[in-house]
């Protein structure tokens, strides 16, 4: 039977854990008690302590009984403890706080007394947290309902309109289907939202002046303009979030066509007087989410008031049974009037929640409506085990049969045929780079997990669909398998006499198996976690068009790590091109000037992405760090560009602004990683030169972990050092680098979402926040 403190540990909130009852502080404390009340033992009965009598349970019967009927003499029970409401005397609308008085039996036993200012204490604590926390939901609650009935009013004005108007029937009806599918909970929606297919709409002053009421804000053609025939012409403002490239580029295009109308002949013509219907199912979408997360977070706050509600049932129990009195009947009777017990308020907002989601975006089917409200995550099943042991054996058979092929014929010895590591070592090793950063980000799933670490909630994904380690790993294995296997499958059509060019379409095979399984629209493969990982790839690729979100520059650092990955899909690229047009000039893709040219760009792709990412959150969120970050990676743009240079100049003025800007960039580099990403080398912090909340327990392995950061950010070294070795070795020596490095970026990983997860914890953050898409009135200034 699992004890309650581990079911408690297993089922608290993990960034609330701080404002629970601290169940394991006030145990030790009833522990104490019990070795307080211990009776001593004398001197002249300690020789015969040992023997057991057979009247022993004879006189235990005997006193329990007595004591029974000592205690029944009287009708009433005796009142041990009472709580009184205490409040300042000098303010009037201070909160009232509950203090424990002890009456009759534990008035002078110092441990049971600290035991209950201890209770006290969690109590309004936890009284408090949840007092706020309601208070919080409550205000939530106001503002999406305020949301909410701006968006009814908008659908309402519409169907109204096609009523009046048969001309717009058509287009109108389009809109109400769409809005009909939206009703579905279309997770791509908004993808085009910011499309130029517009409505005209003449809006009465009554449906403005209700609009304006519930907070929408009209601007620009906003203002009371007047048509032909005197009617008001408006356009109404939706803010919707440039989350995605084409959103950004397109609110951009946007606010240049309102200045544009707003300042030229254009405005008497009313061009821009319109309802944009894709942003109002965009709004729809928004508020949804808004309701499915505003949901989530009351479903947190009733999970904290029961668990508490039951820990601090446990601790009284626990504590009559120790001091063989029923005090926590009487202490439970009379908290029982504090808001955090007495409170109805979150059952209530949960029932209005899943009465207006059901009605309005689930066409009645309360069924459906729960689905989103309350998505189930995905439970790990055990044939995924055995799928990763059967391809991880596969592997390894693979692997050895590999390299007893590579022995016999002697493709890596001296004299060697050389065509082999030119050719097909990009290849393979791009797909061996990728799997194995995939298998390092099965490790950290499986760690956070272990750590209890939130990372769905930093990623913002959904648990329904996220990928777990065990599906991570089995990806990473089977991939290997096939790649391993199309490697000894070349080998023995080599051997088996296949000329090079029936051979080259053995990797492009590869290549076109990993791309189609990548885009493939049928639901099979984790469909879900690959569009999602596109999408990322997509974010990162227009970066300064799009808001930046944590996975998106989570993502962003992982590129970072992979730039030989990148240079080898240069080179396979180059290799299968040239194989295509029949010309087979390997030497093209070594040295030719602009193979030369482009790699410089690959090599600088990632860190300008990662700089355009710190330059938007800098202009969004007006933090000084951003622009700090951003010298990181310009820093590392230089030192890398300066590495690219000094390998096709080895000159020693070259080898000197190597040394300058790769030992600048390191340096910086390691104090935004121990500093600024993991929290660390705080001279202040109780442990020493850490942070002072850490999740794993023995803290030498953060020190440890330092110092292997730091061995592997210097690995650069190699690229200067040019050690007098052959062409085979220098490439294995290169992979050997890259695979590193790749290492690398999954032990820091680690450590980045475990300080993300103690900041949020240290904020109580468990709730994302929803944008909401109608502007306030008064906000626009």
């Amino acid at each position: 039977m699992v004890k309650f403190s581990k079911e408690l540990e297993a089922q608290l909130i993990p960034e609330w854990k701080e404002a629970f009852l601290n169940y394991w502080q006030l145990k030790k404390q009833i522990k104490r008690i019990r070795l307080s009340r211990k009776p001593k033992q004398s001197p002249h009965d300690a020789p015969f302590s040992d023997f057991f009598s057979i009247f022993d349970p004879i006189r235990h019967l005997a006193a329990k009984l007595s004591s029974r009927f000592r205690n029944s003499a009287d009708n009433t029970e005796p009142v041990l403890v009472e709580i009184k409401s205490v409040q300042a005397e000098e303010e009037e609308d201070a909160e009232e706080t509950y203090e424990t008085e002890l009456l009759q039996l534990f008035s002078e036993e110092d441990e049971v007394k600290y035991f209950f200012e201890r209770l006290d204490e969690e109590l309004e604590k936890v009284s408090q947290f949840y007092k706020a926390k309601e208070a919080e939901f409550l205000e939530r609650a106001d503002v999406l309902n305020k949301q909410f009935q701006i968006l009814l009013d908008l659908k309402r004005m519409l169907n109204n309109r096609r009523g009046k108007n048969s001309s717009n029937a058509t287009s109108l009806s389009s809109f109400n289907s769409s809005s009909t599918r939206s009703s579905g909970l279309s997770d791509n929606m908004c993808n085009d939202c910011e499309v130029t297919d517009r409505i005209p709409q003449t809006v009465t002053d009554e449906i403005i002046t209700t609009l304006e009421k519930n907070g929408v804000n009209f601007i620009g053609l906003a203002t009371r303009l007047k048509t032909k025939k005197g009617k008001a012409r408006t356009a109404l403002r939706i803010d919707i979030p440039a989350t995605t490239p084409i959103r950004g580029i397109s609110m951009a295009m946007s606010g240049l066509w309102e200045d544009l109308i707003n300042c030229s002949s254009f405005k008497k013509d009313a061009m821009g007087d319109f309802i944009n219907k894709r942003k109002i199912q965009c709004a729809e979408k928004m508020i949804r989410g808004a309701f499915v997360e505003f949901y989530r977070g009351l479903g947190l706050l009733k999970t904290y008031r029961s668990l508490n509600m039951i820990a601090l049932t446990k601790i009284l129990k626990k504590f009559d049974k120790v001091a063989d009195r029923q005090a926590s009947g009487d202490y439970l009777k009379r908290v029982k009037g504090t808001p955090f017990i007495s409170s109805d308020t979150v059952g209530r907002l949960m029932d209005q929640v899943e009465s207006s989601f059901t009605k309005h975006f689930a066409d009645n089917d309360r069924k459906k409506a729960m689905k989103f409200l309350q998505p189930q995550p995905q439970k790990d099943s055990h044939s995924l085990t055995f799928f990763v042991g059967l391809f991880t054996g596969c592997f390894v058979t693979l692997f050895i049969m590999y390299a007893i092929l590579v022995h016999l014929s002697g493709m890596f010895s001296h004299g060697g045929p050389t065509i082999y590591m030119e050719t097909f070592y990009p290849i393979f090793s791009m797909f061996a780079l990728m799997s194995l950063h995939l298998f390092m980000y099965g490790c950290n799933l499986f760690m956070w997990k272990a750590t209890r670490i939130n990372y769905n909630f930093i990623f913002e994904l959904s648990p329904k669909t996220s990928l777990k380690s065990r599906s991570a790993f089995l990806l990473c294995t089977s991939f290997m398998t096939l790649v391993v296997g199309a490697m000894v499958l070349h080998l023995i059509l080599e051997s088996s006499g296949f000329s090079t060019r029936q051979l080259d379409a053995l990797p492009g095979i590869l290549l076109l198996v990993f791309i189609a399984l990548l885009i493939c629209p049928i639901n099979i493969f984790y469909r879900q976690t690959r569009y999602f990982f596109l999408g990322v790839l997509r974010n990162i690729v227009f970066s300064p068009f799009c808001k930046v979100v944590m996975v998106d520059f989570f993502m962003a650092d992982q590129l970072t790590s992979q730039i030989p990955l990148l240079r080898h899909m240069e080179t396979a690229t180059c290799y299968l091109l040239a194989g295509s047009f029949k010309t087979h000039r390997y030497e093209a893709c070594n040295s030719g000037r602009l193979y030369r040219q482009f790699a410089y760009a690959i090599s600088f792709a990632p860190y300008y992405w990662r700089a355009m990412q710190c330059a938007r959150r800098w202009f969004d969120e007006s933090d000084p760090n951003q622009l700090a970050n951003l010298g990181k990676y310009v820093s590392a743009m230089v030192a890398a560009g300066a590495r690219l240079t000094y390998a096709q100049q080895p000159t020693y003025l070259w080898m000197i602004i190597v040394l300058v800007t790769s030992v600048a960039a390191t340096i910086y580099q390691l104090y935004w990683d121990f500093v600024k990403d993991w929290g660390f080398l705080n001279p202040n912090s109780r442990n020493p030169w850490l942070r002072d909340d850490l999740i794993l327990k023995n803290k030498f392995i953060y020190y440890i972990s330092i110092a292997v950061n730091v061995f592997l950010r210097v690995a650069w070294v190699e690229t200067v050092m040019r050690f007098n070795i052959g062409m085979i070795e220098s490439r294995l020596l290169n992979f050997s680098l890259a695979a590193l490095e790749v290492i690398r970026r999954g032990h820091w990983n680690f450590y980045r979402i475990e300080n993300e997860h103690l900041n949020n914890v240290g904020k109580f953050r468990a709730v994302k926040a929803v944008p909401l898409p109608f502007r306030e009135t008064d906000s626009d200034g």
